[in-house]
């Protein structure tokens, strides 16, 4: 249940994160430039507009870093207490033959030991 939620968060701030990033422009155009004209820019709308994308970018992808490593411990996983490993089993498992095949004994006759 927790891991569904991380995911779900994830791909919210994933998708929050890209629709930030495409709005802005790095020469200084990008939705800032589109607010107003240039009597704006001396009063401070648009560098506050780049500060509010710069930072809200910043923020979206750190969280979502942190998210993403969170999600690792929300995994559900089989808690099988097993303490032998896989090659110990198979080990154990195996049939462990003769070394070497033995040889039928030939049972001495009188007519073999002359």
């Amino acid at each position: 249940m927790t891991y569904t939620l991380f995911l779900i968060l994830i791909l919210v701030v994933a998708v929050l994160l890209v629709l930030i990033i495409m709005v802005q422009n790095p020469k200084g155009g990008g939705l800032s430039s589109s607010f107003g004209s240039g009597g704006s820019q001396s009063m401070g709308g648009v560098q506050s507009t780049n500060n509010f994308l710069d930072k809200s970018t910043w923020t979206l992808a750190i969280a979502l870093m942190a998210m993403i490593l969170l999600s690792n411990f929300a995994i559900p996983r089989d808690n099988t207490n097993s303490t032998d490993s896989q090659i110990e089993e198979t080990l154990n498992n195996r049939i462990i033959e003769d070394e070497a095949p033995s040889l039928p004994e030939v049972e001495e006759t009188e007519e073999t030991a002359e």
